[in-house]
């Protein structure tokens, strides 16, 4: 649309200073002047599509057009229209091998329809329109994917250095510095805000788009082999659908039924593995472009919390494995004696399986002792014993393994030249920031923000003290504590795997509710208790005493979530967004108001849009505060990061708290990324935001008074 949109504003300012031949009797001096004036105009701007320079040609048709952008509406409009165009022109062709005293089989490629689902209440029901394309399309689009028109690629010089909000990224795409969805308040307060305040913003993002990156030829070709033999290796999807169950030759209800059901199943399985093949080839048409260049580089920009992404959404770091495996830095640097080490501890880590839990010298330990299979795995992928498909990442740990073969055997090791990018990653990332808001030393030490011999593993810590009240609560007399005889059933479950996923939702201000259904999910993969009812009481009690256990290590955390919850309530209640502004000056505006409905007569169908309202969700606004703030201050801590290490002549990369950079490099980025974070810290967080938000609601001063005397 926004191509669209850009050829007509060209067309319509071509149009309005083209010189008609009426304008030939005109007399007047100041009309003939103003008339070619823009004879001059249309002459240039044609003459600059000619020889293909856009970013001159948009210039010029920027600052001369008057027209107004286009509306919700219009736009809707448009696009059913260009659809219809599209449903009575597009047809399949008949097959090359049909007989020409056949009628030709010729049908439409796309057809629109309309269906009725039942509400849950099922005493309504709801009508909306689909595009279905016929069975030959939906083959050929996974086939065609790699050489679809891939909009916003890898730019293969430098990104234009952001100057504010539209200014900055692609030379000639639209590009903006953040992605505001359509909220319209969060968009003004960046506009709004002045250049010098944003430019610690605008210098994070130049750095991290001037990261130069190239493919990694070798991985790309295992991973172009796996998938030419059909996948279903190292994560790789099936390149095959699996098969539909034949209909049983039975009238019997419960059979039919099953086999209804496991036919639902098998074609939901179908469509999610036809999306992921689109991906995967969407994936490899971007690796196969850009394997030939010397290098190429990623634009970025921020969401609304100041967290940083790539623009480009196939192939990039933030990806999957895949795209982690064929990626790497452009610039090589020898390895030296510390880089050597932390390729080996980097390999452990993609390993994984518990191995990234040992000391460092337990992950050297743990590479050394398999170098032969490393050796093997880097000369023979696919024809050797294959124990890198053993990693959790295995691509990223088959570009270690090739890179750490060529240094073990060289004779000079230091001197190898790696491309890897090596990962500092934070533990538990959320809870370091909520421990260093709160100094609060025992949470601290759980997440590995004061030094000790090996990691500390936060998820083993709650698992340890959910057995330990699970332990005493068994003791107890059931005539007394029913869930004593929960407790009995469940101290043999408890472990690390149980709790992990409530201890990461936690930061995300996770309910009972959430926290109980998270742990119901592992019973029941494991099988450990048959009896719905029992399940799910089983489920209950342990979230109970999960959430205590996690209140007990991190009661700072919980209390400063608890105030930013309470403070967001009383901002919304008063119909107003929550607003802060992070440590880097990022103007945040929550974008969660109610949403309106809005209908539309187009050509194709009615249409019912969805606008924002005047009225905030007190409790989105609420719940999403916290989680928010912390992002916030994460994505901050990445940019000081960034622009630090770039200051120290290091190449630098980052994955919201994952930090990368060459392995020679990583003892300097250690420490950088700490003081960063100490830095950070140092500042008064929480009494700015205070006395922000006390700027939006003045009554708020008496809550907060309360709230801290308490």
């Amino acid at each position: 649309m926004h191509f669209l949109m850009h050829q007509v504003r060209i067309h319509k300012f071509l149009e309005k200073t083209e010189k008609h031949k009426a304008e030939k009797d005109r007399k007047m001096e100041d009309g003939e002047h103003a008339t070619l004036e823009q004879k001059k105009l249309h002459k240039k701007v044609t003459s600059l599509m000619k020889k293909q320079k856009l970013r001159a040609v948009n210039q010029i048709v920027r600052s001369q057009d008057d027209s107004k952008p286009w509306g919700q509406d219009a736009k809707a409009k448009v696009g059913s229209r260009l659809i219809e165009f599209l449903l009575q022109t597009a047809y399949i062709q008949s097959p090359a091998d049909q007989l020409a005293v056949d009628p030709p089989d010729i049908r439409p490629a796309f057809i629109h329809s309309t269906r009725t689902v039942a509400k849950e209440t099922k005493s309504a029901s709801r009508r909306y329109g689909v595009i279905q394309c016929d069975e030959l399309v939906f083959k050929g689009l996974e086939r065609t994917a790699r050489h679809m028109v891939i909009p916003y690629m890898p730019m293969l010089v430098p990104p234009v250095k952001w100057t504010g909000y539209d200014k900055g990224g692609h030379l000639y795409l639209p590009s903006y510095v953040m992605r505001t969805h359509g909220a319209r308040q969060q968009r003004e307060a960046v506009k709004r805000a002045s250049r010098n305040q944003l430019r610690p913003v605008f210098e994070a993002l130049d750095t991290l788009g001037s990261t130069k990156w190239r493919i990694n030829k070798r991985v790309l070709s295992v991973v172009d082999r796996i998938w030419a033999g059909g996948g279903r290796l190292a994560d790789l999807v099936d390149r095959d659908d699996a098969p539909l169950p034949e209909e049983p030759d039975t009238e019997d209800e419960v059979v039919c039924t099953k086999w209804r059901w496991k036919l639902k199943s098998v074609k939901k399985e179908n469509r999610e593995r036809h999306s992921q093949r689109c991906d995967i080839e969407l994936k490899l048409a971007v690796a196969h472009r850009m394997k030939d260049e010397e290098g190429f580089f990623y634009p970025h920009n921020v969401d609304f919390r100041g967290r940083a992404y790539p623009m480009h959404p196939h192939l990039n770091h933030l990806g999957s494995d895949i795209c982690r495996g064929v990626l790497e830095f452009a610039a090589g640097r020898p390895l030296g004696e510390s880089g050597l080490r932390w390729l080996k501890i980097h390999l452990a880590n993609l390993f994984a399986g518990g191995v990234d839990k040992l000391s460092l010298d337990g992950r050297i330990a743990f590479t050394e002792s398999h170098l032969d299979d490393i050796f093997d795995s880097a000369d023979k992928p696919l024809e050797g014993r294959r124990w890198w498909l053993n990693a959790e990442d295995p691509f990223q740990c088959l570009a270690v393994c090739i890179n750490l073969s060529e240094a073990v055997r060289s004779s000079s090791p230091e001197t190898v030249i790696s491309h890897i990018p090596v990962h500092q990653d934070g533990s538990c990332n959320g809870l370091q920031h909520y421990a260093a808001l709160g100094r609060d030393k025992l949470g601290a030490a759980a997440v590995n923000l004061v030094t000790g011999e090996k990691p500390a593993d936060v998820y083993s810590g709650i698992a340890a003290r959910v057995l330990d009240i699970m332990n005493r609560d068994a003791q107890r007399d059931p005539a007394e504590f029913p869930d004593a005889v929960r407790a009995r059933v469940l101290v043999n479950q408890v472990d690390r795997k149980l709790v992990k996923q409530t201890v990461m939702t936690s930061v995300y201000g996770v309910t009972y509710i959430g926290a109980r259904d998270q742990i119901k999910r592992r019973l029941k993969e494991r099988g450990a208790i048959a009896d719905g009812s029992e399940l799910f009481g089983a489920a209950s009690y342990a979230a109970k005493v999960t959430l205590t256990a996690l209140g007990e290590m991190f009661e700072a955390a919980r209390s400063i979530m608890t105030w930013l919850g309470e403070c967001a309530k009383i901002i919304a209640s008063e119909n107003e967004p929550v607003r802060w502004t992070t440590p880097l000056g990022l103007p945040v505006v929550q974008p969660y108001r109610k949403i309106g409905r809005h209908f539309i007569k187009t050509s194709l169908q009615i249409l019912t849009l969805q606008r924002e309202t005047e009225k905030v969700m007190v409790k989105r606004q609420r719940t999403a505060f916290p989680p928010n703030f912390i992002h916030s201050l994460d994505g901050s801590h990445m940019m000081m990061t960034a622009v630090a290490c770039r200051r120290a002549g290091l190449n630098f990369a980052g994955v919201h708290d994952s930090y990368w950079t060459h392995a020679c490099d990583v003892d300097k980025l250690n420490r950088i990324l700490r003081e960063k974070f100490v830095e950070l810290y140092e500042t008064p967080i929480l009494e700015k935001v205070s006395i922000s938000i006390i700027g939006e609601v003045e009554y708020i001063i008496l809550s907060i008074s309360v709230f801290l005397i308490t």
